[in-house]
């Protein structure tokens, strides 16, 4: 048993006054620890500590701020396979899938090292007679983040490494199912020569991330989770006049076309619908089987979901773990229920798995659904869980329209060997990630991740130029320096 607090002032501050909830082992279903529910006086600590961290931390020159992310980026990459063993403990997803998200996360580290360039402004000079004008972008003050269970590293170093690199203090506050994670990436960041309080971690429930949209001090607010709630926090965040990107639903197509290769569409497809058991946001949920092509899809889908392996994260050859909570299976589960009740074919079905010694764990089976129509409720919602519908579609033109009236625009992704296709598709979709023969078309640090439609709420997306511009402020100076010569006042707007 272990006791997660409170991470600030360069160390974590163990409150004993505080109410607690549970962390479980969702291979065993068994508690492991506790985390604390912080209160109103322990996040205005948080606040006081990180002032005092912007004060400090605003005046480093990017180049210093560079030298200790790169820091930063050396004492997780030896430490990624402990950071992994964290995640798999509190999660459940398989320790290569966790490496890899670490991974994934340290490329925006990587990223936030050429602060010192990505932080260049633009100078004109002579804008207008002997006057120059120049661009900077200075930091907000303290920034916010509020991060979900799948990708307890991932997610938080979409935000924190970018803000704090353009001269932020930054709150994070983790799920609550699985924080570990993110006290020991504070720990190691003052390791590297952070100050104290520039990176500060609160845990908590719902009331804790409602204080941190209404507190005052606060200047932005960076979400990832449901659509729902992304909707909430971009509405009551943007009423109390913070900055808002609140990433929320998904529900990813992957549009399979007759001239498909298909055994790579299908391994696409298997390891985008049932990595990490399906809970990630851009899991493919939905393939779009067009014309000629739908049986032989199903059918390979079916032989090579019978083969996947279901077992906890100890188990080398383990394709895919349990679910996070014994709620979520209990959701995931009535959702394969409704499918059934609905008319679509259950050729699959991963109900009622069990596996020795682990009897009591959240783990549920890959499950596949063949002829599902759109006024399903298993194609229109969010379901997060290892359940791929395959929904027959007559042509390329009805298939981009499966992807284009659905609420979620997410990501896309289309295999087809015609180039012609696949320029249209990339063009027309509304989608903000498009993959052509790439089942998870997540971008690459440099580049944005954001989706549209119900997927994205607020002007910016997460991590490359966008998270630059979104954890800034812009300034623009008119500078002149006149000569002695009086020419008295103007009452016109200055034209040359």
């Amino acid at each position: 048993m272990f006791k997660i607090s409170n991470f600030y002032d360069g160390k974590v501050n163990l409150n004993h006054n505080l109410p607690t909830s549970d962390i479980y082992d969702p291979s065993k279903g068994e508690k492991i620890g506790e985390v604390v529910l912080s209160d109103t006086k322990e996040l205005n600590k948080i606040i006081e500590s990180s002032k005092k961290g912007f004060e400090i931390w605003s005046d480093f020159t990017p180049l210093k701020r560079s030298r200790i992310l790169s820091n930063y980026k050396n004492i997780i990459e030896k430490n990624i396979n402990l950071l992994a063993e964290i995640i798999c403990k509190e999660h459940g997803k398989t320790f290569d899938d966790a490496i890899g998200s670490v991974t994934r996360g340290l490329e925006v580290v990587e990223f936030a090292c050429g602060i010192p360039h990505l932080l260049k402004g633009e100078f004109s000079q002579n804008v207008g007679t002997n006057i120059d004008s120049w661009s900077i972008r200075q930091p907000l003050g303290i920034c916010s983040g509020i991060t979900p269970f799948n990708f307890p590293a991932m997610v938080p170093m979409w935000m924190y490494p970018i803000s704090i690199a353009c001269g932020n203090a930054f709150i994070l506050k983790p799920s609550e199912k699985d924080p570990s994670c993110s006290i020991k990436l504070a720990e190691f960041f003052s390791e590297a020569g952070l100050p104290n309080g520039v990176f500060n971690v609160i845990n908590g429930n719902a009331e804790i991330v409602n204080q941190l949209i209404s507190n005052k001090y606060i200047s932005s607010i960076s979400f990832v989770g449901s659509t729902p709630i992304a909707k909430l926090i971009y509405e009551n965040a943007s009423k109390n006049f913070k900055r808002v990107q609140a990433l929320g639903g998904a529900k990813n197509h992957m549009v399979v076309m007759p001239d498909a290769n298909l055994d790579q569409a299908v391994d696409g497809i298997i390891g985008a619908a049932y990595g990490s058991a399906g809970e990630r946001c851009m899991a493919v949920s939905v393939a779009v089987a067009v014309g000629e092509i739908a049986d032989n899809l199903v059918n390979k889908i079916k032989n090579n979901v019978e083969n996947l392996k279901v077992a906890p994260w100890t188990d080398k050859d383990s394709n895919m773990g349990p679910l996070i909570s014994r709620e979520h299976l209990k959701k995931v589960l009535e959702y394969i229920d409704i499918g059934e009740e609905e008319g679509a074919q259950l050729i699959n079905d991963g109900r009622n798995i069990k596996i020795q010694g682990y009897e009591n764990g959240y783990f549920v089976g890959p499950t596949l659904f063949d002829k599902v129509k759109s006024n399903m409720r298993i194609y229109n919602e969010e379901i997060f869980g290892p359940v791929l519908s395959i929904v027959r579609a007559k042509d390329y033109s009805q298939a981009l329209d499966l992807v284009n009236n659905h609420q979620f625009g997410n990501g896309a992704s289309i295999y087809t060997s015609n180039g012609e296709v696949s320029r249209h598709f990339t063009t027309n979709c509304k989608i903000g990630m498009v993959g052509i023969n790439v089942p998870i078309p997540v971008p690459m640090a440099f580049h944005s991740f954001g989706g549209w439609k119900d997927s994205l709420f607020g002007d910016h997306a997460m991590h490359g130029m966008e998270g630059i511009r979104f954890y800034t402020k812009l300034k623009t100076t008119t500078s002149r320096w006149p000569d002695s010569i009086e020419t008295g006042p103007e009452f016109k707007m200055p034209t040359n």
